[in-house]
């Protein structure tokens, strides 16, 4: 026995087979059908020679089958690579070959994107193409790459557990966004990542759990309802997964954001416990459920006990709403990374909202370290700012990233600490709030965009001499992507013909949203970017506009 994520999974299997795991849509799956559809996945992986330590990319919307590729994957001790489905074709070449992928599991919507990169890459060798959960009828060609249909996979597997002794070191990668925009792949030991991000940690008191101490609750009655909102692609979305799924509960996933669809599940199914991103969730929810209580019909949904959010702004105004339309529930912000796991947690008080940013209580091992690195006191510091870092249980560092690693992997006073870049003023009780990230980093809906990836591509547009690109407020995803561009002379381009030329190189989400033009782009003598000069001049704009 490990402190392993298949292991972990495994025994609540055991301690609860016939417990509902998974609903997607209108199919349940209960832990014991999970348990075999991975089972026969992982040895039709290891039958194609995929081995302990080679990494498989996850290419796919929310479903059971994504979910089942995850478990299969650590069944064999491969490594998961978590795979943006909104990546364009560069993007996708680039993950491909960074994380020496050998193996794709992918919807088959995806297969032309595949097809176009998959020659391309000498490690990759395999692909099991999954059903759409949104097209089930799409019947893209996989042919030229030798994909094999997932029923194909499946059929003739053998659904036993017969897998070799796995470790607590065995690795787990979440590739994340990095600051020059490429992503980067933070290296988890097993163990680690269950301490911090699967719950092997008590989150309030700080007290780590046993290996069976999570599917000992398994067994209990009642087991929580809980729905997360966010793509399992990302990182804080798979951890809250499996977190449940070793505790079995029953997760309901949706592979597309609705949030009329979102209510219905909600008081259908009586989910308990919530996971949003912000407000690009959370005004969009609360807007449903104000407009169907006006209606004369409001959803009951009763049952709906905790909300939480994480990963983007819930600001004030939206949460002030919630806390209206939910004055019984338990409203928590989380804060943490993918190079920290959980750093922090803070309920929520309708008399005492924060209007900077989530106020949390800093959770085991995190600190806040001040310019030359030290651990500040919190109570000698109040109103102080610093980076939020945190010790015990890190990443082992960037996946073929030295360089980086050392610069977010620290040692001090003999421990190593990983320092990714947010800031946060210390406050009163051992709280802090959260600042932001120091890199410039914009994050619209959840999704991280760096500046200087963007700026790249729009430096390639040819009326463009110059750009910045910076984050301004918006009511909807939290922050928008601005760019301030100085034009060539005598050449002229407007917003919508410069975001049509950057679909060719960058996500949706990435392009920007609002266009300032200016004689100069603000850079000192040295030519470095003067950013909040140029974010000044994008809110004015905006205020002319």
């Amino acid at each position: 026995m490990a402190l392993n994520i298949a292991d972990l999974f495994e025994h609540a299997v055991d301690a609860a087979p016939g417990n509902r795991a998974l609903k997607v849509g209108d199919r349940t799956v209960t832990y014991a059908e999970l348990e075999a559809d991975a089972n026969r996945l992982a040895h039709y992986l290891s039958g194609q020679g995929v081995e302990a330590g080679d990494h498989v990319a996850i290419y796919a919307k929310n479903s059971i089958e994504h979910v089942v590729a995850v478990l299969a994957v650590v069944k064999i001790r491969a490594v998961n690579i978590n795979v943006n489905y909104r990546y364009v074709e560069g993007e996708l070449n680039y993950l491909f070959e960074n994380a020496d992928v050998v193996a794709v599991l992918h919807e088959r919507t995806y297969a032309p994107m595949v097809a176009a990169c998959f020659p391309k890459h000498e490690k990759l060798q395999h692909a099991v193409v999954i059903p759409d959960v949104l097209e089930p009828d799409d019947a893209s060609d996989v042919s030229s790459y030798g994909g094999v249909l997932w029923a194909d996979a499946l059929a003739g597997q053998s659904a036993e557990r017969d897998f070799p002794e796995r470790s607590n070191d065995d690795l787990h990668i979440i590739y994340t966004g990095g600051t020059t925009g490429f992503p980067k792949g933070v290296m988890w030991r097993h163990e680690d990542f269950w301490r911090v991000l699967g719950g092997g940690i008590d989150f309030m008191t700080g007290e780590p759990l046993s290996e069976f101490d999570q599917s000992e609750q398994a067994k209990q009655d009642g087991r929580m309802v809980t729905f997360p909102l966010s793509p399992l692609m990302h990182g804080g979305a798979q951890a809250g997964l499996l977190m449940h799924l070793f505790a079995g509960h029953l997760t309901i996933l949706e592979p597309k954001f609705d949030p009329v669809r979102t209510w219905e599940i909600i008081e259908r199914e009586g989910v308990q416990l919530i996971f949003m991103t912000g407000d690009a969730m959370a005004r969009p929810l609360i807007e449903a459920w104000e407009a169907k209580a006006e209606s004369g019909t409001p959803y009951q949904c009763d049952n709906l006990l905790a909300i939480s959010s994480s990963a983007a702004i819930f600001s004030p105004p939206v949460k002030e709403r919630w806390m209206k339309a939910f004055p019984n529930s338990f409203f928590t912000d989380s804060i943490g990374a993918s190079e920290t796991g959980f750093q922090g947690t803070g309920l929520q008080d309708a008399n005492n909202i924060g209007t900077d940013g989530p106020l949390v209580a800093l959770g085991p091992s995190s600190v806040v370290l001040d310019d030359d690195n030290r651990p500040m006191d919190l109570a000698s510091n109040i109103g102080k700012i610093g980076r939020l870092g945190r010790g015990g249980h890190v990443p082992v560092g960037y996946y073929k990233d030295e360089k980086k690693s050392a610069q977010t992997f620290l040692e001090i006073d003999g421990q190593r600490v990983s320092v990714p870049g947010d800031f946060a003023r210390i406050e009163a009780d051992d709280k802090v709030t959260l600042l932001g990230r120091g890199s410039n980093c914009v994050n619209t809906g959840g999704e991280k965009v760096y500046p200087e990836e963007v700026e790249m591509a729009i430096k390639r547009h040819p009326a463009v001499y110059d750009t910045l690109v910076v984050g301004i407020p918006d009511e909807k995803y939290g922050q928008s992507v601005a760019a301030v561009v100085e034009l060539r002379e005598g050449a002229a381009v407007e917003l919508e013909e410069l975001r049509e030329y950057l679909r060719g190189y960058l996500s949706g989400y990435k392009l920007p949203r609002s266009l300032t033009f200016v004689d100069q782009i603000p850079r000192n003598a040295t030519g470095k970017a003067q950013y909040p000069r140029a974010k000044e001049l994008a809110l004015e704009s905006k205020a002319g506009a």
